[in-house]
């Protein structure tokens, strides 16, 4: 479970983040939605522990990032937008080093690794090199890296973006899986098709501010829309915002 409160940063004279609050629970996903700029990123890096926030409050599993780091690393997987694999090794030594940097024995890191190949439908790559891989292939072995250790919490940063229909399908089933084995997954995507198939909450940033905090149908009642898209712009305040 992650609990934000009153969190801010900023960067020289420019305000990223101002005081937002939310969320997110074991047995949910939650959806982190904004327009670029609005202060996701900047939201997921402190959450991770990879920037300190000015102010205001983080727990992870009850855990502070700003003094846990090294402890929360043990019950977070987190999916970077930029994946990030290493391209001299095969997939399976890119997961393989994740489980040693969490100190996993060499036979737990083997077994972990075979259910994720099954899981994830890995076998035709797994001892490839990953240079040259497709953005589908890529994005599994980095889901695969993130969840080598069993974390709790699951952050997931565009998991999608680049991904062909079979894949975006395969990856929406793994993650329904997670939420339904009661981990707490946050998932920052500009699908909305995505946020309307798997999310239970949905938290929307603009401006580095807490636009709106609900539902799917409280999202759309409070906008008085029919769509996510349409609800979407509306609590943003902004055609642009769907846009950018």
């Amino acid at each position: 479970m992650i609990k934000v409160s009153n969190l801010y940063k900023s960067f020289g004279k420019v305000e990223a983040v101002k005081g937002i609050s939310f969320e997110v629970r074991d047995g949910e996903i939650t959806g982190l939605l904004g327009p670029n700029g609005a202060g996701k990123t900047t939201t997921l890096r402190m959450l991770y522990s990879l920037l300190p926030p000015d102010s205001g409050e983080i727990r992870i599993d009850g855990l502070d990032p700003t003094t846990d780091a090294m402890e929360i690393k043990r019950t977070l997987g987190v999916v970077p937008d930029s994946r990030g694999l290493y391209t001299r090794m095969s997939a399976r030594e890119n997961i393989a080093y994740y489980g040693q940097l969490h100190s996993m024995s060499r036979e737990d890191i083997k077994s972990r690794i075979e259910e994720l190949v099954e899981t994830l439908d890995m076998s035709d790559f797994i001892d490839r090199r990953t240079e040259g891989f497709s953005q589908g292939q890529r994005v599994k072995v980095a889901i695969a890296r993130a969840m080598i250790h069993r974390p709790q919490t699951v952050m997931l940063d565009e998991p999608s973006n680049g991904l062909d229909v079979m894949s975006t399908r395969a990856l929406r089933r793994y993650v329904l899986d997670l939420k339904n084995a009661g981990h707490s997954v946050i998932l920052s995507t500009h699908i909305m098709q995505e946020v309307a198939a798997l999310c239970d909450r949905i938290v929307i940033i603009a401006d580095g501010q807490i636009a709106a905090d609900g539902t799917a149908e409280e999202l759309l009642a409070k906008s008085g829309c029919d769509s996510l898209e349409d609800a979407f712009v509306r609590l943003i305040g902004s055609e642009e915002g769907l846009l950018a």
